[in-house]
């Protein structure tokens, strides 16, 4: 079963959320964390995997704030429009709808996992720094996370990235290993989106790999 649900955040700004429940009894709830493109079919079809997986998936809309409902995909026009909210980003705000949703996703009582994609992966990265509210987190490249190493993440962390990414180069992924050791990071023949079989940049073999590990890691983390 899958539907939005609503969820409100501290500062009482209502999002939607779209919420697939496990297909099986949930061996934990996962947060997932959008791309600058919204709760478009990529994550929805995310949270129908993790679903398959044995958890309860939520999908909070970040970008409810700036425009209620905004989604789309990844050809040229779309991509444009996306762009233009980078500057109106309030990563404060990202974090609170994060935990905030975190919340709604515990209250049946197990373990809450974030996993992000792109922007998402910054967002719930900052999260685990700030509460203690997830128990593990996944994030695929994740450009905004070596901007922000002064402390730990407060559970265990999982970061990949492509090696080819135009958007986030090496020595930024280096930075975060060498500053953040208690992260595991993961490096592959890939570029960035190589985890979205709705982008050109899709790279399945890097996918399949990363998806694996982060399977292991949610098996391991939610307990």
């Amino acid at each position: 079963m899958s539907q939005f649900i609503h969820v409100t955040a501290p500062d009482g700004h209502v999002l939607q959320c779209w919420h697939q429940r496990a297909e099986t009894a949930p061996r934990g709830a996962v947060v997932v964390l959008q791309e600058i493109f919204g709760v478009n079919t990529h994550i929805r079809a995310l949270c129908q995997r993790l679903a398959a997986a044995g958890y309860d998936a939520y999908a909070p809309a970040l970008f409810d704030r700036l425009q209620r409902g905004f989604a789309c995909g990844y050809g040229a026009e779309e991509v444009s429009v996306a762009l233009k909210f980078l500057p109106q980003l309030d990563w404060d705000a990202m974090v609170r709808d994060t935990l905030a949703t975190a919340a709604v996703a515990r209250q049946p009582g197990g373990p809450v996992a974030a996993m992000g994609f792109c922007l998402g992966a910054s967002v719930a990265y900052l999260a685990a720094q700030r509460a203690d509210a997830l128990s593990a987190v996944v994030g695929y490249y994740g450009g905004h996370i070596a901007q922000h190493l002064d402390s730990p993440p407060r559970c265990p962390t999982i970061l990949h990235y492509g090696e080819s990414d135009h958007t986030i180069p090496m020595q930024n992924v280096e930075r975060i290993r060498a500053a953040r050791p208690e992260c595991e990071v993961h490096v592959y023949a890939a570029g960035h989106g190589f985890n979205c079989d709705e982008r050109a940049a899709f790279e399945p073999a890097s996918a399949a790999l990363a998806w694996q590990r982060s399977m292991q890691w949610l098996d391991t983390h939610l307990r």
